[in-house]
């Protein structure tokens, strides 16, 4: 089975993000970049498929943010093929576009399977997953929790997450896109060792592709930063004082009596 992912940089939440004086995006100037999540999860889940019923995973990124640490981890996980599209503009494309960089690149490698992390944390309700799939003309099926290989090597089975956790198992014909959620296991620890050796071996393909910027189907006219309520209460003193003020806290809100 010839396995696709799509892997993407994501800002990283943990860190305070700023908006740019235009007021109408974030300045990612200062912000550090890490691998999405479900992206993270979709390439776990063509490792374990890889391991399952034999095959290669080739992993495609925009060079975008820290994507080469992210690559080279990749590479240690155990993905055959590393090709990265170049990118030198400071913002990340919109998914019209990157859909259309993905899909020039995926479409050469005429893959039985595209995988691809449902959402992202700064891409509006997860739609370049189906944009991609559109463009590849491929049939797409997202919030995947798990894909198990079939006993006809023309599909796949797929567990797709319905509201209130229920989950259907779903034959998908190949080649298809899938939108993973979540792996069927954990994504694998892999040691700074073997990272470190990855990138003396790994050699990243780059790829340029024809594809045009295209506008924006949503415009944005403001962001806001979120409304500073009231801060916690900092108790300080001996642990009796600390002791009788938690305990007049509790009266006042009526929680002693």
């Amino acid at each position: 089975m010839k396995i696709v992912v799509v892997l993407r940089q994501v800002p990283d939440l943990i860190e305070p993000l700023e908006i740019a004086d235009s007021g109408t995006a974030l300045d990612l100037d200062g912000a550090s970049f890490l691998l999405n999540e479900s992206d993270d999860h979709a390439l776990e889940q063509a490792l374990l498929l890889k391991e399952s019923v034999g095959g290669t995973v080739t992993v495609v990124a925009l060079d975008f943010g820290d994507v080469d640490n992210t690559l080279y981890a990749a590479a240690a996980k155990g993905a055959d093929q590393i090709i990265k599209i170049p990118w030198e503009n400071d913002m990340p494309p919109g998914p019209r576009t990157a859909a259309d960089m993905y899909a020039e690149v995926i479409r050469a490698q005429e893959a039985d399977l595209v995988m691809i992390g449902c959402q992202a944390h700064d891409e509006l309700q997860g739609a370049l997953g189906s944009i991609m799939a559109q463009t590849l003309k491929l049939p797409y099926l997202g919030v995947i929790r798990g894909v198990d290989p079939s006993e006809d090597p023309a599909f796949v089975e797929a567990f797709k997450e319905f509201p209130g956790a229920v989950k259907a198992r779903m034959e998908v014909r190949l080649p298809a896109v899938l939108g993973v959620l979540a792996a069927n296991e954990p994504p694998r620890y892999v040691p700074v060792s073997r990272i470190r050796a990855a990138t003396k071996s790994t050699e990243f393909e780059e790829r340029e592709t024809a594809a045009e910027m295209l506008d924006q189907e949503i415009t944005i006219t403001r962001i806001y930063a979120p409304e500073v309520g009231e801060r916690a209460e900092m108790l300080e003193g001996s642990e009796s004082e600390v002791a009788e003020r938690i305990t007049e806290i509790l009266l006042e809100r009526g929680v002693l009596k």
